[in-house]
């Protein structure tokens, strides 16, 4: 797409947003902003746009399809009335990583999935790095993608987590190397079907051709469902069965080609999730290169990221797990997944039109009670009632300080929402740290001093 000269919209002024913005004025583009929000809300870097002359937009006025093009923002939804004209008299429409693809210098590899893309993504990263092979993370993880193209190179690979809100709006991105770790419910909010849903995700391979690879879950049925989708070649793994080719799990043991990698035992993030978290990257890693020995040597050193199962502290006899980012009740199960009993698990916040009554049998084995929080306290207490103890809570803090007084010695304090966290905190991030904050305050109230 030529750029210089051109009149684009860039809706959406968060990060990626705001970085959109940024791309095009460097390419020449005369450049609108617009957000749902009113100019006085927007966050103080998208505020100082219009000190660089950029004008802004209110997006619920519309006239989208008066621009040469329209950037949208991860959170801007696709079908909005406002893009949908845009669309409709022809206007390009178009999100930030189609936008700076085509700008990328190096070959990529692009990690999706329903949970666990943020892991894969940096232990892909890391393991690179590790094994000396020039890398940058970015995507949905990190930097936006469009802030990565100045300081890509040839020489580079460049790992991106993707949302399927940043593909489904793709239309020629193609990475060399594509994984899909799983397709589980999550956004029908957003997508409206599991259908809408899966085919975004699947965008990650429609450009890929016979030289590219795709890494696929052959435990998930979207996954195989995807086996001809694009011209890649496939190349998968499983943790509950021998493959001819491709990373599996056996007794306890990760191989790859009929090779030992390395034990499960070795890894340090928890839970069977991450294993085939794991084993998604060691494939990418060596596609991209990297030999087994040296990624199994890195996977070894490789903790746990922010708010993806991350152990907080030990607070007088009990164990605080900070999943912030379990944003779906998949992820919510996974990270139970991780644990045998004894666990106070914290849920709730903003509904993404989710089912909760799955939660039922493993919460009934291994939970002691559920503490509520947030907006959708009250589906969530009727999708599980009389499976497990439920505490309305409404508060993190509150729900944080009732599990602590009543948790006994050896219980896992887990914050697994199965929601987003809009209601009641800027990001998962912010819901995360906010935990975290909470722990160590009770860590501090332990040793005697003053919180």
């Amino acid at each position: 797409m030529e750029l210089r000269n051109r009149n684009i919209l860039v809706a959406g002024m968060e990060r990626s947003g705001i970085a959109s913005v940024e791309f095009l004025l460097r390419h020449g583009a005369h450049v609108t902003a617009a957000d749902a929000k009113p100019f006085d809300q927007l966050n103080a870097a998208a505020r100082a746009l219009r000190d660089r002359g950029v004008p802004f937009a209110l997006q619920k006025d519309g006239g989208f399809e008066e621009f040469d093009a329209v950037v949208l923002s991860p959170g801007v939804p696709f079908d909005a009335p406002e893009v949908q004209a845009a669309r409709d008299r022809g206007v390009p429409v178009i999100g930030e990583l189609e936008l700076a693809a085509p700008f990328l210098a190096g070959r990529t590899i692009g990690i999706t999935g329903s949970n666990g893309k943020t892991t894969t993504t940096a232990l892909t990263g890391h393991s690179l790095a590790e094994c000396g092979v020039p890398v940058q993370v970015g995507g949905n993880i990190g930097t936006a993608v469009t802030a990565m193209v100045a300081t890509s190179r040839e020489s580079q690979w460049n790992v991106l987590e993707l949302s399927s809100f940043q593909l489904e709006s793709t239309v020629s991105f193609r990475p060399h190397i594509a994984v899909i770790l799983n397709i589980t419910q999550n956004h029908l909010d957003r997508h409206h079907t599991m259908d809408r849903y899966a085919d975004a995700k699947g965008h990650i391979l429609d450009h890929q051709v016979e030289t590219d690879h795709a890494v696929l879950n052959a435990d998930d049925a979207y996954c195989r469902s995807f086996e001809n989708r694009g011209s890649a070649q496939r190349v998968w793994f499983s943790s509950t069965r021998k493959l001819s080719r491709g990373a599996y799990l056996d007794n306890g043991d990760i191989w790859f080609n009929g090779e030992p990698v390395l034990p499960a035992a070795d890894l340090q993030i928890r839970g069977r999730h991450n294993v085939e978290n794991a084993m998604a990257a060691i494939e990418a890693c060596h596609l991209a290169g990297a030999a087994l020995p040296d990624i199994a040597r890195a996977v070894r050193t490789f903790q746990a990221v922010e708010h993806r199962l991350e152990f907080v502290a030990r607070v007088n006899g009990l164990d605080f797990y900070n999943d912030s980012k379990a944003t779906s009740v998949d992820a919510t199960l996974k990270a139970l997944d991780a644990f045998d009993e004894g666990v106070w698990i914290i849920l709730g916040g903003k509904d993404k039109g989710s089912d909760y009554t799955t939660l039922r049998a493993p919460l009934a084995k291994k939970a002691r009670a559920a503490l509520l929080i947030g907006s959708a306290s009250d589906k969530i207490g009727r999708a599980l009632q009389g499976a497990v103890e439920l505490i309305a809570a409404g508060t993190l803090e509150a729900a944080v300080r009732t599990a602590y007084q009543n948790a006994r010695p050896g219980d896992t304090i887990l914050l697994a929402p199965a929601c987003a966290s809009f209601d009641q905190f800027q990001s998962y991030e912010h819901r995360g740290r906010v935990f975290k904050d909470l722990v160590h305050g009770l860590e501090t109230t332990e040793h005697g001093t003053t919180a």
